[in-house]
């Protein structure tokens, strides 16, 4: 099938109506099966317009985007903005069952959504099942014209994907892991830009993997993308330090690091000046993970190459050295350099007192009984949050909340867990009662609400690290930890002066994290650990914001060519 991208953006205001015809250019992504060659095993996956990763959607801040979806695969598929605010778009958010019923089988949906207050590199990716596994690309955000970087131009932009490969059906990998009850297999491959890379035992596919040219004495842009459906990422560039200039669409204080560590659903800008007078480097990305957790532990390469430095053979390769696996001083010490570039506005959270809502949620796994279940003794892993491990509902929770229908959710999800415990004692004791129900429970917020989260890991299994991801906001990240979180104490410390802001934030194993925002979007935004196996086990919530009472504070109604279920 043949597809194509219909690109550009937007619009300038229609000054002279008689005369001019106002446009809005807009993107078409046709879902598609693909047989690909660059891995070690061709097989069919999913794509958008027959691409693995997918498009790059380029627009500017202020832009009206416009996207129709066409899903020609047996699965059904919503794709999510992830990092876009959508005010009062709701329906254009995407997660699947949470603000829009799925797009099924030979059906459209278009999602429109205006760019507000935000530039910057985002991803797009499906959000159903496991399908962002190979349905997931860039979304990059340009200035408005006129208005430069807050650091110096560079020469070149690239964006840089980092991913994983499956030699096999993803569905049918955790659709196995479900019917027994034990986790699922880990990913076969990393890769960068769709490619494991010229290390690999692939490396004679595909090119020898993505090769990024630069010329000596010129800067450039890497927008690093972390769309890996399960792992935390360490990346580096061999003899290259990297100056970290922006994450999640938002400019940071910059600072120089040699090894950047990015979160599934997390995005890094990072200026990489060629310095060198020539020669070959290898650029690397491999896993992060310091609990006792099975991960895919092979490395991902791509090259770096001087453009006056010939291909020969005979040119040495210079290898990158990236931490081991349990580096956590090294992740520790990434996350503490963040900080936001311009102190927050007065008006936001950080920087005043008041906390409308504050809430202490727990996070984590636990094993518990499933008699049908062939592994584990009869068991399986289930997660939850503040005890309750979320029940997907079969109806869309954002239309039942627009159009008050009764039996879909309840807004009683608890501000804090129902019993205190040593959240962090590893092994924390057996307590089913303590840590597990069940339920389509959200937390309701009056618009224009302070909202303060301190999310809390726990030990039912063994701690580990979970990137949260926040839709329909940013918010602040104003403190984290290790160990339990100390309400009196801990609040001392909290850096309200220039915290870092995000739509991800990486929730250290064995510790905490707390963050502010203002609930000012109406609608209803998902909240949920962006390791997919997670989200699957139940490790999500939603959050529902009522309208307020302006003329520009209520949500839109949904547009016409809504998904049904």
């Amino acid at each position: 099938m043949e597809s194509r991208v219909v690109r550009t953006l937007l619009l300038v205001a229609c000054l002279l109506p008689a005369l001019v015809e106002c446009r809005v250019r807009h993107y078409k992504f046709n879902v598609v099966v693909k047989n690909t060659t660059r891995l070690c095993q061709t097989k069919p996956i999913v794509t958008v317009n027959g691409g693995f990763p997918g498009p790059t959607v380029y627009a500017r801040e202020g832009d009206n985007v416009l996207v129709k979806v066409v899903n020609h695969v047996k699965y059904n598929l919503s794709i999510h903005w992830h990092g876009i605010r959508q005010v009062r778009t709701g329906w254009a958010d995407g997660p699947a069952y949470i603000t829009q019923c799925p797009i099924q089988t030979g059906q459209t949906y278009t999602y429109n959504f205006t760019i507000t207050g935000q530039r910057g590199t985002l991803l797009w990716h499906a959000h159903i099942l496991w399908l962002r596994a190979t349905v997931h690309g860039a979304i990059v955000i340009l200035p408005k014209r006129g208005v430069p970087y807050p650091f110096p131009k560079p020469h070149k932009e690239v964006v840089v994907i980092l991913a994983e490969w499956w030699n096999s059906d993803v569905e049918a990998v955790i659709n196995t892991a479900m019917k027994s009850g034990a986790a699922p297999n880990v990913s076969d491959a990393h890769t960068i830009n769709g490619h494991p890379g010229p290390l690999s035992n692939c490396s004679s596919q595909g090119g020898g993997g993505f090769k990024l040219e630069v010329e000596s004495g010129k800067t450039y842009l890497l927008r690093i993308i972390n769309a890996a459906l399960n792992e935390e990422l360490f990346f580096g560039v061999a003899g290259h330090p990297l100056t970290v200039v922006e994450v999640d669409a938002t400019y940071n204080k910059p600072f120089t690091t040699t090894t950047v560590l990015i979160a599934p659903g997390q995005t890094t800008n990072v200026l990489l000046k060629a310095d060198k007078s020539g020669g070959r480097y290898i650029a690397a990305a491999s896993p992060f993970m310091d609990a006792p957790i099975a991960v895919d532990n092979a490395t991902a390469t791509a090259l770096l190459h001087y453009t006056d430095t010939p291909s020969s053979s005979s040119v040495s390769t210079t290898f990158v050295s990236l931490p081991p696996l349990n580096a956590t001083p090294v992740a520790s010490k990434f996350m503490d350099s963040l900080r936001s570039l311009k102190k927050p506005p007065s008006s936001s959270l950080p920087r005043h007192s008041r906390v409308d809502h504050s809430l202490f949620i727990t996070v984590g796994l636990g094993i518990f009984p499933c008699p049908t279940c062939t592994a584990n003794n009869g068991s399986r892993v289930l997660a939850a949050m503040n005890n309750i491990s979320f029940v997907m509902p079969t109806f869309n929770l954002l239309q039942a909340h627009y159009f008050n229908i009764s039996g879909v959710f309840t807004d009683d999800f608890p501000a804090k867990p129902p019993t205190p415990f040593n959240y962090t004692q590893n092994p924390t004791p057996q307590n089913t009662s303590i840590v597990l129900s069940n339920g389509t429970r959200l937390y309701r917020l009056p618009f224009n609400s302070s909202v303060q989260v301190v999310l809390q890991d726990t030990g039912f299994i063994s701690p580990e690290n979970h990137p949260v991801h926040l839709h329909g906001f940013n918010f602040f990240v104003v403190g984290r930890g290790i160990g339990n979180f100390d309400p009196k104490k801990d609040p001392a410390k909290f850096n309200l002066v220039d915290p870092v802001e995000r739509n991800t934030v990486g929730l250290p194993s064995g510790g905490w994290t707390a963050f502010r925002f203002i609930a000012d979007n109406p609608g209803v935004w998902f909240m949920h650990c962006h390791l997919e196996i997670h989200t699957t086990w139940g490790l999500k919530m939603a959050f529902v914001v009522d309208n307020g009472k302006g003329p520009n504070q209520s949500l839109l109604p949904p547009p016409p060519d809504l998904p049904k279920c």
